[in-house]
């Protein structure tokens, strides 16, 4: 009975493993429209907001805005921004409190949760800001 209780328990906390990720179609109606803050071990990561066209604006926290875009590349869901040669591939599932991404370039990498979500556009700042 104990080692049936510490199996459920193991995989009550992981449940994006036991889930199958998100179709690029889930991930854009979900997605689409929005600007998502994503955060890792309790601190904000980064700023996406999401445009017609699978075309994309992210920036790190603090950092200066790329334009990209993102395409299905089987069960993940992939990332070219300008600027940055390699795709940037993620598998996405959809929590109880948002999105969780998990970077599959690296599968040692941290996953990213969504923390915040708007239908406000992403403010870039930089050096290029009215230029």
């Amino acid at each position: 009975m104990f080692v049936r209780t510490i199996a459920l328990a193991l995989i009550c906390a992981f449940p994006a493993t036991a889930e199958a990720p998100l179709s690029i179609e889930e991930f854009e109606a979900y997605t689409q429209g929005k600007t998502l803050t994503y955060a890792t071990r309790g601190f904000d990561y980064g700023v996406e907001e999401y445009l017609n066209d699978r075309r994309v604006r992210w920036s790190f926290i603090g950092g200066e805005c790329q334009e990209g875009e993102y395409y299905p590349s089987g069960d993940l869901i992939c990332f070219v921004y300008d600027g940055i040669g390699d795709p940037q591939c993620w598998s996405f599932f959809n929590e109880a409190g948002g999105l969780l991404a998990r970077f599959e370039n690296d599968p040692e990498a941290t996953q990213l949760v969504e923390t915040r979500q708007s239908n406000e556009p992403l403010l870039c700042l930089g050096p290029k800001v009215g230029s």
